[in-house]
């Protein structure tokens, strides 16, 4: 993962004082969440304070205050910008499915992809850590959750709906769903790249895809 301490932000020719064009904000914007996102990562949300990610970041204080005016702001637009991200990879990739259940699938599938990445990984267990003795970051943590898996929600009901899988609350039977791909990525996150003949992810994926479809599947 990037390191926040490599992160500047380049004015783009623009003078000292000068107003940015709305690129060099977005530019500036993005720079900034990858930094703090980085910051956090290395850090943790409690120990990271915001005059010290804009120093790190190299970025004025005003810079920084004028868009995020606390903490909780900015760590908020950090994961607001991931649950987006990867609310489209998972509805993307449900659209490559053939059928209601191959949706939900491919949807699955992309699911351990993403979670099974080390450094992503790194930066939501760092926040399920801190979490576990803060209730208002545990609070938040499962409003982003919700939010996150709402497209698998989502190819769940699809698939109950076309017969495809049986009838029950979608977002329970979402919840095992994602309790079996966890599995995935725990045993690759914690793996030694360097085990000839180790489980990939694929294997492991239709190991619990088909546990989850011999309990749910219609058939």
């Amino acid at each position: 993962m990037e390191s926040g301490r490599d992160v500047k932000v380049d004015t783009g020719g623009r003078k000292p004082g000068g107003r940015p064009t709305r690129e060099q904000a977005a530019a500036i914007d993005a720079r900034i969440l990858d930094g703090a996102r980085a910051v956090f990562c290395r850090k943790g949300f409690a120990n990271s304070g915001l005059e010290e990610i804009a120093t790190e970041l190299g970025v004025s204080k005003h810079t920084l205050y004028r868009r995020y005016p606390n903490k909780a702001a900015l760590l908020e637009a950090v994961v607001g910008r991931d649950v987006g991200r990867f609310r489209d990879a998972l509805l993307s990739a449900g659209k490559e499915g053939e059928g209601a259940l191959g949706a939900l699938r491919r949807a699955a599938f992309r699911y351990v992809e993403i979670g099974s990445s080390r450094d992503y990984a790194a930066f939501y267990l760092s926040v399920s850590a801190e979490a576990a003795v803060s209730p208002v970051l545990r609070e938040r943590l499962a409003s982003w959750s919700r939010d996150a898996l709402e497209p698998l929600v989502g190819f769940v009901s699809t698939a109950q709906e076309a017969g495809e899988l049986r009838s029950g609350d979608p977002a329970s039977v979402c919840g095992i769903l994602i309790d079996l791909l966890e599995g995935v990525n725990n045993r690759i996150r914690l793996g030694d790249d360097e085990t000839a003949g180790g489980p990939s992810l694929l294997r492991l994926f239709e190991e619990r895809w088909a546990v989850f479809t011999a309990a749910f599947g219609s058939g």
